[in-house]
């Protein structure tokens, strides 16, 4: 049978919390037919090996080498036959029947091709993380200045994160995070799937822009739902550059090159005034870690001409 959906899922050693959404996503017991395709990023705590044992029915694509979230995301959906892919991250547990919940919302407003859940927090509440805006100019001037960090709920002043937004309605967004999203395999295929460039971050973002440009509309479903851990494979600063080296990406792969060049700058101010206040106060000092890396996250990932099937994937 011809799944409907291609679930899709990159480990990269996450082995037992893989092993968990991959259960979770059976228990749920949806009589949407489906696929499992879990991508292993060259891991080195046996992930894949642990998958294959863990009875879930996944399709396990060993990578010879970690490349990144954008890659593998692209090798799965090489592999996938369902007309719709549901990415899912390894540290992000269903709750209840994720993928009836999707369906149900596309049969009613196929029009969309781009589906976002909702994630939430240990506490049960919304974590303000599956959805966001476009990168602005006036957005990056609000982190430089540091007024979406103290006005974090305004609307005018943290404009990315979309605080006050009613998650528990369905309405059209600019961007959705690939933490669990669906996505019409066809659109997915025609838009050259994510731009391979990203490693990781941001190329969700990339992936709805180049969506919408050709006339998809982005749309939160809020009962498809999942807790997410978050950041279960990445340390504190090597987060925060790879997330900023994934801002650059965008920035250098969407915006005019003066444009970009203000965005990167707005960056560097907004890392550079928090690197000094955490010399001064002695509080997360991580950022002058981060601060101390800036030449690699102000250049980006590398351009890569990597094929979106990742050739070298068994």
């Amino acid at each position: 049978m011809i799944p409907d959906v291609s679930v899709i899922v990159v480990s990269y050693n996450t082995s037992d919390l893989t092993v968990r959404a991959l259960r979770g996503l059976r228990a749920s017991g949806t009589t949407i037919p489906y696929e499992i395709i879990a991508v292993d990023n060259a891991s080195a705590d046996g992930s894949a090996d642990a998958i294959e044992a863990a009875g879930v029915g996944a399709t396990v694509v060993r990578l010879p080498e970690n490349v990144g979230f954008a890659r593998a995301v692209n090798a799965g959906a090489a592999r996938a036959r369902g007309q719709y892919l549901m990415l899912l991250n390894p540290d992000a547990e269903p709750v209840g029947d994720v993928i009836a919940a999707f369906m149900r919302f596309v049969l009613a407003n196929p029009r969309h091709k781009v589906y976002a859940g909702r994630t939430l927090g240990a506490d049960g509440g919304d974590d303000g993380r599956s959805v966001f805006a476009l990168p602005s100019l006036w957005g990056m001037l609000c982190f430089a200045t540091g007024l979406s960090t103290v006005f974090r709920r305004s609307r005018l002043l943290n404009p990315e994160e979309l605080p006050g937004l009613d998650r528990t309605v369905a309405q059209e967004v600019p961007a959705a995070s690939g933490c669990i999203l669906l996505v019409e395999r066809a659109l997915f295929r025609s838009i050259g799937g994510f731009t391979p460039d990203y490693f990781m971050y941001s190329e969700d973002v990339d992936l709805c822009a180049k969506a919408t440009a050709v006339g998809a509309a982005p749309i939160l479903v809020p009962e498809a739902r999942v807790v997410h851990v978050g950041g279960a494979s990445s340390t504190s600063v090597g987060k925060r550059v790879m997330v900023l080296r994934g801002k650059a990406t965008y920035l250098r792969l969407h915006w005019p090159r003066r444009r970009a060049a203000a965005g990167r700058a707005l960056l560097a101010t907004g890392i550079a005034i928090r690197a000094a206040g955490a010399r001064v106060t002695g509080r997360a000092t991580y950022w002058r870690d981060v601060w101390a890396q800036r030449s690699t996250w102000l250049a980006g990932w590398p351009a890569t001409d990597a094929k979106p099937d990742y050739e070298e994937a068994k």
